[in-house]
């Protein structure tokens, strides 16, 4: 299924320069203007996995098949965006289509770089991106709930409605309405307050490793968990270099473990509650992302629509037992394969087959 990750921020804090890092390319303008992006730009990255570089090598696969993310690059946003300020109305709408909201702040220094605001200040800069966004939803509600419109709404979503334009008049908690609904009926909505969030701080080279004054002022208001101090310029630099062997001498030179990509999809899947199960054979080896507690015939239809209507079992072996036993017939032999039924929640990490009618 893979999921869709939206870039969002005030101008110029470096969210195309961010996209162009992730996504290895210089599909997005990057420029020292405000709205140098006006169409989003999307970008479809492979998810790295070692788990499935391993799988590939002991079924001897001819083809090696990642799951993927994608990353859209929205219009800068400023205040005003909910009345239509600067691009704002393109801004919402693109924003309504993601699944995941990656907000990109500011939090260096700089002469060469405009800034829409006189001063650096990462707290504020989120709060006025929040305040669109409820804005733009609060006005969303009220349409929705006028006389005219309700009876097309469900009783469900007539609560959720009403919930969600109270939260927002009143400042209440947004974890009653995300924990309150179904996940299918918030998604659907199109609700931005809904959405699952992450916070990248984005830092000069000298910040990488420890944060500044500004990251730790934003973690201090809004947290840790769903927070990460990347340097999209330096995540360019590294995307730079063809040579892998630099690349790591470069990351171990400013002291960074892995790539700000890597930790986006951490952060990402952990949020979304994504997992993964692989598919393994001499033709492919694949990965694909499914949500977790998710059962046997939904991770088969995730491979075909057919396979979850007839599903009959899933042959199925742990990660650890397929590595260790070298694939699927010794694994089979040291009786680590199982014949798992409809009702299987599937793991993270298993090697599935599935039997199914056609």
């Amino acid at each position: 299924m893979g999921f869709k990750c939206g870039i969002v921020g005030l101008p110029n804090v470096g969210k195309s320069t961010l996209f162009n890092a992730l996504t290895n390319s210089t599909k997005a303008q990057a420029a020292n203007f405000p709205f140098c992006t006006i169409d989003p730009n999307i970008g479809i990255v492979s998810v790295p996995d070692e788990r499935l570089d391993q799988l590939a090598v002991i079924s001897e696969s001819k083809k090696k098949i990642n799951t993927t993310i994608s990353f859209v690059d929205i219009a800068g946003l400023v205040k005003g965006a909910s009345k239509g300020e600067g691009l704002g109305n393109k801004f919402l709408s693109h924003i309504r289509e993601v699944d995941a909201i990656i907000h990109m702040i500011r939090c260096f220094d700089s002469d060469d770089i405009q800034n829409v605001n006189p001063t650096v200040d990462p707290v504020r800069d989120l709060e006025i991106i929040e305040t669109e966004m409820k804005l733009a939803d609060l006005e969303s509600i009220q349409k929705r709930l006028e006389k005219k419109n309700k009876k097309n709404v469900s009783i469900e979503e007539l609560k959720m409605l009403e919930m969600a334009q109270k939260i927002i008049d009143e400042g209440d908690n947004l974890e009653l309405i995300i924990n309150g609904f179904d996940k299918k009926l918030l998604k659907n909505s199109g609700l931005l307050i809904t959405k699952p969030k992450l916070y990248v701080c984005n830092v000069d080279e000298k910040s990488i490793e420890s944060g500044n004054n500004y990251t730790k002022d934003f973690i201090n208001k809004f947290g840790k968990k769903n927070t990460l101090i990347i340097s999209a310029d330096i995540e360019n630099q590294i995307n730079q270099l063809e040579d892998e062997n630099e690349k790591q001498n470069y990351m171990k030179m400013i002291n960074i473990s892995e790539t700000g990509l890597n930790s986006l999809i951490k952060k990402g899947y952990e949020l979304l509650s994504l997992q993964t199960f692989f598919t393994s054979g001499p033709e492919e080896s694949r990965a694909w992302t499914i949500t977790r507690e998710s059962t046997a015939p939904k991770a088969a239809g995730e491979i075909h629509s057919d396979f979850e209507k007839g599903f009959i079992r899933a042959e199925t072996i742990s990660f650890d037992d397929f590595l260790k036993n070298q694939g699927w017939l010794k694994s089979k032999e040291a009786g680590k394969m199982r014949l798992e039924g409809k009702d299987y929640i599937v793991k993270d990490g298993d090697v599935l087959n599935f039997r199914f009618n056609t």
